[in-house]
């Protein structure tokens, strides 16, 4: 589908939702705290909605990519035909002659926007006390520790960053479901723990991805991890992690 075909289509399905609510006065009714998904990467219509950005786009020598991963064995133990892949090579290093001038390090994906005739489309998350996300750590094990969830509001100041360094907890290549309270995400800008940490502005989200920061912490190497969505939630329900092979009878 062409980039103006989602425009019109996202376009088309505002009105109708807005037409809906008016219709039903849906207005006057209570906040949904049900869980809800908010991004899915099962599709290539997903893929497509995703931007990449890497510290080669500034002078540095990391790579990323973004695909559809469709293989079997990766997906089976979660029911799917196919989930997203975020992979590449973690490099600190740069171009000749940028030494000293560019800091090389960085890979990360996000959801691009969603433009409507309308504006923006956001989500409300305002009701929910966790965002979810649904995850597969592959790759390097020296870049496991250096994965971030990053959230971009539709605040007075469109360079802030909201930041969770993700905890992983499997360590088999296995799925995991990773529950991050939005009360713990920091403020940066430009990199930055912001000295000023105001609340985010929780009732429009225009974006959420995540990046690997190895020049943070000097980690280089393959990295892949593995995403199949990204949801909100008020309930932290704690899974056993481990393979079925070794669980006691």
């Amino acid at each position: 589908m062409s980039l103006i075909s989602r425009y019109l289509n996202r376009s088309v399905q505002v009105l109708k939702d807005s037409t809906m609510r008016v219709v039903l006065m849906k207005g006057a009714d209570d906040p949904s705290v049900a869980p809800r998904t908010l991004l899915t990467f099962n599709s290539p219509e997903d893929i497509n909605e995703v931007a990449t950005g890497c510290d080669a786009d500034i002078g540095g020598t990391s790579t990323v990519h973004f695909e559809l991963n469709q293989t079997e064995k990766d997906n089976k133990s979660i029911a799917r035909q196919a989930t997203g892949v975020f992979w590449g090579d973690m490099r600190l290093g740069v171009k000749a002659g940028l030494e000293g001038k560019v800091r090389g390090g960085y890979a990360g994906f996000r959801n691009k926007r969603r433009q409507t005739l309308f504006g923006d489309i956001t989500e409300d998350v305002s009701h929910h006390k966790y965002l979810t996300l649904r995850l597969r750590l592959g790759g390097d094990p020296a870049t496991h520790n250096a994965y971030f969830c990053n959230i971009q509001t539709d605040g007075p100041i469109e360079t802030d960053l909201w930041q969770h360094r993700l905890f992983f907890k499997r360590r088999d290549g296995g799925w995991e479901d990773i529950y991050i309270p939005f009360d713990s995400f920091v403020r940066t800008n430009s990199g930055e723990l912001s000295e000023a940490q105001i609340e985010m502005y929780k009732e429009r989200i225009r974006s959420i991805g995540i990046s690997l920061l190895g020049g943070m912490s000097g980690v280089a190497g393959r990295y892949e991890l593995g995403i199949d969505s990204i949801g909100i939630t008020n309930e932290h329900i704690e899974a056993d992690t481990r393979d079925e092979k070794e669980k006691l009878p």
